[in-house]
């Protein structure tokens, strides 16, 4: 039996930075659509309400919506960073009502998804720096497997990579763990099954990709946690509020406060 998804990549997998961020989680998916974003919040929300200083990077260049499922409306983003106009701590937004901080995005900017390797860097390597004034950081990614996804993953203590039941999804999210294991060996990557019918049913999802992993990888990523599917979160997210704030005794909200109690910082 051969690799289901055998990669189309760049001749040589981008290196991984030595530096490491020890309270850095990013989140993680191969493809858009699984609630990644409304993940990375609410799991900084849950972070923040056990006591945690937390920060939340909206790392998914040129697509950053962080703002928009909250409806704030920063001064500064990162746009304004990679212009030169501010830095990454000048950028940094206060949002009392979750009671974490935010570096946002800026929506739209395709700039800012083809970043100079170089430019990526420095913004990382800053983040890094940055996240030494808090107990975490959490990176929402963008979607897929592209160089600037998997060099913002690259410093993490390690990865939350986000999936569904659709195919699509397992295979996507089987494609970031290839191309992460293969440019960091030790990378630490865990799996959130998101929208589930029920907690059995997420945990066959989990099967799945974990087989596919040990099989064809050799690796063998832990199951983080599965949310169940919950119509408070479209609920939340129209009304541009955390599910924490809105919805806290509904499924969805137990669920991703189980994975932030079981998180390593």
């Amino acid at each position: 039996m051969t690799d289901p998804i055998p990669l189309k990549t760049d001749k040589q997998a981008t290196p991984i930075s030595s530096l490491q961020c020890p309270n850095m989680i990013a989140v993680a998916s191969g493809k858009g659509g699984v609630g990644k974003t409304w993940f990375s919040i609410t799991l900084c929300h849950a972070l923040a309400k056990m006591g945690k200083k937390a920060l939340l990077f909206d790392g998914d260049l040129g697509l950053a919506n962080v703002d928009i499922q909250l409806g704030i409306t920063p001064d500064k983003d990162l746009g304004a960073v990679v212009e030169g106009s501010s830095s990454l701590a000048s950028a940094v937004t206060k949002y009392p009502e979750g009671g974490f901080d935010i570096l946002a995005g800026r929506s739209g900017s395709g700039s800012l998804a083809t970043l100079a390797s170089q430019k990526l860097s420095e913004v990382r390597n800053d983040l890094i720096n940055l996240a030494k004034n808090y107990d975490v950081l959490v990176v929402d990614l963008g979607a897929g497997v592209e160089r600037p996804v998997r060099q913002m993953a690259g410093p993490a203590a390690y990865t939350l990579v986000m999936v569904t039941d659709e195919p699509t999804s397992l295979t996507d999210a089987y494609a970031f763990i290839k191309l992460g294991r293969a440019a960091n060996p030790l990378a630490e990557m865990r799996i959130v099954v998101n929208m589930a019918a029920t907690p059995n049913e997420g945990q066959k999802t989990f099967e799945t990709i974990r087989k596919a992993c040990e099989n064809f990888l050799h690796y063998t990523p832990e199951l983080a946690g599965v949310i169940r599917r919950d119509t408070k979160v479209r609920e939340a997210i129209r009304a541009q509020t955390p599910l924490l704030t809105r919805s806290p005794a509904s499924d969805a909200a137990s669920d991703v406060e189980a994975i932030a109690a079981q998180l390593r910082l």
